[in-house]
């Protein structure tokens, strides 16, 4: 029989009350095992730091996303959003289950068509669009949603060099009651600006006007807001049907689902205040049924939706590199998992599980990265048991942005496996090495 681990004593004061009124639970979990793959295992096949994505929970979660709103309207398309995970296999999922593409640059424009996507069914938003990417999202009858006037005027001018009639929609912004608002990208409503793009496209006639397109913000925890955005942009494709007698054939309201993560300050989990698929379709499409919109050729609607879609099939495995005392008293861990890897630790609380059966006592904890940096930190506080150095822990809704907006800093980016529908996990993207670092280096004669 193995060596039990010390634990130090400790006296811990009894409260009748607690902070939530739904109590806390006394200790933590483990989780041992990811679509029947043990974490171990796998950290012992594919090392630590580990990423690691469920295929079975990203096509559960499209379906559901998917039933939510095809039951409350007739015509609805997703697009999967790039930037939130633009690694090929994952892209691949969702295509799989009928995504379009969704990109925000030439580079990710270039993974959609080489992830096999149609050039028609790629939404090209953001707004730094080259003019050679304009000109290829054009010569592949890609949708363009136009950011500013600038970018029309180019588009203008392609299409008298191309003798093609671009398809494009307006990205507009607007007042949901959410503040700050996101007043940045496109043309505003309340100001007039939305229209006079509108009326620049309708009248110059070597544009096709085919969309409207809104993304109001980012992790929207009210549902109420894009019955807002979507009765404005229904408001648009009404306005332009009476002036012009033009059908607008779809309204896209963008993405900025929240996932079931926790906002840090929140004073309740993600898992119980974030609105569900059901609440957010309700919202929007009672609001473009409700409106006064020909009901015989409605728009189709589409969504963007890229991190509630995501982010439950991600995880983060981690290994503990040592425990120790800071200056206060508090005990801090160190885990090979740091602010590089895990940028969203930066907003989130995010849920962190030893990987193995633990002791029931727990201890306030901040969990901190190895990187030499003062802000490599996971949680600042969070009750953690007491883990050993070698000891595997499990980060969990990790799947969005993570694996975008990670950084080559102080450390080599680790490994990504999915595990498929039948639980076998490969490896989608290999772990970096030192060449793949140095290879893009040149050194100066005068230093070689």
């Amino acid at each position: 029989m193995d060596k039990k681990a010390f634990e130090r004593p400790y006296i811990k004061k009894l409260q009748a009350g607690m902070p939530s009124k739904f109590g806390m639970k006394p200790q933590v979990e483990p989780l041992t095992h990811i679509d029947d793959n043990g974490v171990a295992d796998l950290i012992g096949e594919f090392g630590s730091p580990l990423f690691v994505i469920s295929e079975k929970t990203i096509r559960e979660t499209y379906k559901k996303a998917k039933h939510a709103f095809t039951t409350r309207y007739p015509k609805v398309q997703f697009a999967w959003s790039y930037k939130t995970n633009y690694l090929d296999a994952v892209c691949r999922v969702f295509h799989s289950e009928g995504s379009w593409a969704e990109v925000v640059s030439g580079f990710e424009y270039d993974k959609a068509l080489l992830n096999g996507v149609k050039g028609s069914q790629i939404i090209f938003n953001g707004p730094d669009k080259t003019d050679e990417d304009l000109k290829k999202a054009v010569e592949n009858d890609s949708l363009i949603h136009i950011d500013h006037f600038d970018e029309m005027y180019a588009i203008l001018a392609l299409s008298e060099t191309l003798g093609k009639k671009p398809k494009v929609a307006i990205r507009v912004n607007m007042d949901t009651g959410v503040y700050p608002m996101w007043d940045r990208f496109g043309f505003n409503y309340e100001n007039g600006d939305a229209w006079d793009a509108i009326n620049r496209i309708m009248i110059n006639e070597k544009l096709e006007l085919v969309g409207l397109h809104a993304h109001i913000g980012t992790y929207m925890m009210t549902a109420n807001t894009y019955k807002i955005a979507a009765l404005k942009l229904a408001d648009l494709a009404y306005g332009i049907e009476k002036k012009y007698g033009a059908h607008i054939k779809y309204i896209d309201v963008g993405g900025g689902f929240a996932s079931q993560n926790t906002l840090k300050g929140a004073y309740y989990p993600g898992t119980d205040t974030t609105p569900s698929f059901s609440e957010y379709a309700e919202a929007i499409s009672s609001a473009i049924l409700n409106s006064n919109l020909d009901p015989r050729s409605l728009p189709t609607l589409i969504l963007e939706t890229g991190r509630a879609l995501v982010d439950d099939a991600g995880y983060l495995l981690g290994t503990v590199i040592a425990n120790k005392r800071l200056s206060s008293g508090n005990r801090a861990t160190i885990v090979d998992v740091g602010v590089n890897l895990l940028f969203t630790s930066f907003w989130y609380a995010h849920e962190v599980y030893p990987a193995a059966p633990v002791s029931e006592h727990l201890e306030e904890t901040t969990l901190y990265g190895p990187l030499c940096m003062n802000i490599d930190v996971l949680r600042e506080a969070i009750a953690f048991p007491l883990l050993k150095k070698g000891d595997h822990f499990v980060v969990k809704r990790i799947g969005a942005y993570n694996m975008t907006q990670w950084m080559q800093f102080i450390t080599l980016r680790p490994n990504v496996v999915m595990i498929d529908t039948e639980g076998r996990p490969h490896v989608i993207r290999k772990r970096e090495e030192m060449e793949n670092i140095r290879g893009q280096e040149q050194i100066p004669a005068h230093l070689a």
